[in-house]
Order: C-alpha cells, then sequence, then structure tokens
C-alpha cells in the first residue's frame, strides 16, 4: 500500500485531501512530480494561490520545517511560485471554473 501525502513532514489532511482532489494519490506520487507540478494542479482544480502551500510543500518534500528555507533560497521559491502561477492563469479558467460556467453559474458570460 502506498504512503499516503500526509505522511510527508508538513502535510495534512488538508493538504492530502486536496491532492486527491488533484489526482496526486499517494506520498510517492507527489514526490515524482515534484512541488511545481503537483501545486499546479492544485491551481488547476480551483485551490487559490497561496505561496506558503506551495512553500510547505517544497519544505515537506525536502525533509524539512515548513519554516527553514531563508533569504535568497525563499526569494527563489517565491519567483518559482509566481510562474506557476502565472502559466495557470496563463491557460484560462481552472477546472472549478469550467465547471460552474458550464452549469451558467460562472463569472464568464
Amino acid at each position: 500500500m502506498a504512503d499516503p501525502v500526509s505522511s510527508i513532514r508538513n502535510l495534512g489532511p488538508a493538504m492530502e485531501a486536496a491532492c486527491t482532489r488533484a489526482g496526486i494519490r499517494s506520498a510517492e506520487e507527489l514526490r515524482a512530480l515534484g512541488a511545481d507540478e503537483a501545486y499546479g494542479r492544485l491551481l488547476e482544480i480551483g485551490t487559490r494561490p497561496h505561496f506558503i502551500g506551495y512553500y510547505v510543500i517544497e519544505m515537506g518534500l525536502q525533509g524539512r520545517p515548513w519554516n527553514d528555507c531563508k533569504g535568497s533560497e525563499k526569494e527563489a521559491l517565491r519567483r518559482r511560485f509566481d510562474a506557476i502561477v502565472a502559466r495557470s492563469r496563463a491557460t484560462g479558467m481552472g477546472e472549478v471554473e469550467r465547471v460552474l460556467d458550464q452549469i451558467g453559474t460562472g463569472m464568464r458570460r
């Protein structure tokens, strides 16, 4: 049996549930994807962008406390996060927005 996402340091039940909704069903799969791809998938399902959410995944995958990163390393993570968010927005609506739009309750009309 595969280890749950919540077996990764810093990641709890809420992150595990979000990962499951994004199709990431195990710690091994999350590790294989890496933080950037995994966070992009979370954005695709409608997760609101939040740097700490991304940061926690990256630190957890490294086996480090969530608040361990400082200075230039943290700045580099912020640039990666901003690029992931920009790509997500460039590809259009997330899955939640697409469904809402299909049933007539979305913001695009």
